[in-house]
């Protein structure tokens, strides 16, 4: 049985607001404390197949997404409780 993580990739473009991309880097942390190593692109990949595609459901997610205030993640920059996690890829080697 082939599982859906492992099929072919396609790559996406995102465009969204600086402090959900930190509430992703945020999620990937709360991961690791949870002993699971991801990425965020499987951390999204996760979320996407998580949400039942049901067009009254969906609609509201946006419509309530569309009126967050803007500072409804502000407290994420203070999560200190949650490990630090490495990108994935090379790392840069510092000059001497």
């Amino acid at each position: 049985m082939e599982l859906l993580c492992h099929q072919q990739r396609r790559a996406t473009s995102v465009l969204w607001p600086e402090d959900i991309d930190r509430r992703l880097n945020i999620l990937v942390r709360a991961a690791a404390a949870a002993g699971e190593r991801t990425s965020r692109a499987e951390l999204l990949a996760a979320l996407v197949a998580a949400v039942e595609v049901e067009p009254e459901q969906v609609a509201a997610l946006l419509r309530h997404y569309r009126r967050l205030p803007a500072d409804t993640l502000s407290g994420d920059e203070t999560r200190n409780d949650l490990p630090a996690v490495r990108s994935p890829g090379p790392r840069r080697v510092a000059s001497t």
